[in-house]
């Protein structure tokens, strides 16, 4: 924060554009009172976990609603996406309940993450150097047809890696942060505590690393627009002061260059054929099964790899649009509007509902009426 505002003073352009074409959102601390209790236990390993935990007792790491299981239950039942979708997957209600086993700072997260339109995200953690990405999940392995019946208490012990759509787009952004960093890469020595678990890349899929329900980063890609990545600053959770310029200077540039990241893709607005705003407007980009909504204000973002997309804006009442839109390598996402023209099937569903759903009789010229055939002609009039 204090180089962002020194900088921005000093005419720094890099950061100037930053500052001046985004919408930053900075939280100095997601659970501050967890953090707290591990601050006064010390640096010592076995203390660390002490800051998952909330004053209530919840770990705020598997505290959101996991809709990663509702969806691959969803799929299984071949309903998505027709009877459920597979993007803004709606809290399940039992999960918004006052009574609910949920800390007040994921419940007020959530409504957060519902307030903005985020586009892209990095909860900053410590005691590991590297980059995890969704799913968190790991999906449990289908059961064979000759498999005994799984106990109500069964625990997978080898449950599948399941890729989310914009796995290659969550390898772009992890990959941006882990290569501008000062030693994230340099995995040769291994990891801080254990052997390597990144492919000396300095990434590494969250299900890969420490399987978990329930995390941020997947209801965050689930439930919203947003991509959203956890980042492990550094081997040491709590480096002694005299180390701290050390490791500002180790992530300063990936801090900067995964932020600009948020400006590579497509954006657009998503209005009517009198210029006014649609929101909820569905985005559909040819090839990656997720979608995202626009705004209010009708506009969206959509980071992409560089590449030719066919993308399609659809609305409830209107008919859909489609344009093939291009993303350059340079930073600078490309403008895809999309004007939809008003259409008629809801009308048409009025009708038929009129018509009690079932198929309207062609009237033949020159052949007289039934007395309900005119009944139903005025009506429809």
């Amino acid at each position: 924060m204090q180089f962002l505002c020194k900088e921005y003073q000093d005419g720094n352009p890099r950061v100037r554009g930053l500052v001046t074409d985004t919408r930053i959102h900075l939280v100095p601390s997601l659970n501050p009172d967890g953090y707290e209790l591990a601050r006064e236990a010390g640096s010592e390993l076995g203390n660390w976990a002490l800051g998952h935990w909330t004053e209530e007792g919840f770990d705020l790491f598997e505290n959101f609603p996991d809709l990663a299981s509702a969806l691959w239950a969803a799929e299984e039942r071949r309903l998505v996406p027709h009877q459920f979708p597979n993007h803004h997957i709606p809290i399940p209600e039992h999960y918004l309940a006052e009574d609910a086993a949920v800390a007040v700072e994921t419940r007020a997260v959530m409504a957060w993450m519902d307030k903005n339109p985020f586009v892209l995200g990095a909860n900053l953690q410590g005691g590991e150097k590297l980059v995890s990405f969704p799913f968190d999940t790991a999906r449990p392995s289908p059961p064979t047809p000759v498999a005994a019946p799984r106990p109500p208490d069964y625990e997978d012990e080898h449950p599948e890696l399941q890729e989310t759509p914009d796995h290659a787009v969550f390898r772009w952004l992890a990959i941006s942060y882990a290569s501008a960093h000062l030693t994230m890469t340099e995995t040769f020595r291994g990891g801080c505590h254990t052997q390597d678990v990144t492919d000396a890349m300095g990434i590494v899929q969250g299900a890969k690393w420490h399987p978990r329900a329930g995390s941020m980063n997947d209801f965050s890609y689930l439930h919203t627009n947003c991509l959203e990545l956890s980042v492990y600053l550094g081997c040491d959770k709590f480096p002694h002061e005299s180390e701290l310029q050390r490791e500002w200077e180790n992530n300063k540039e990936s801090l900067l260059t995964f932020m600009e990241q948020v400006h590579r893709g497509i954006k657009g607005i998503v209005t009517d054929q009198q210029g006014e705003p649609i929101a909820n407007a569905t985005i559909v980009v040819g090839g990656i099964n997720h979608n995202i909504k626009t705004a209010s204000g009708g506009d969206y973002w959509r980071i992409l790899n560089p590449g030719e997309y066919r993308v399609s804006a659809r609305a409830e009442g209107y008919n859909p649009s489609v344009k093939t839109c291009h993303v350059l390598y340079d930073i600078g996402a490309t403008q895809c509007n999309f004007v939809l023209s008003r259409s008629n099937w809801k009308r048409i569903r009025e009708i038929m509902a009129m018509n009690g759903n079932r198929p309207i009789r062609l009237v033949v010229p020159g052949r007289p009426m039934t007395p309900r055939e005119r009944l139903r002609l005025r009506m429809r009039l």
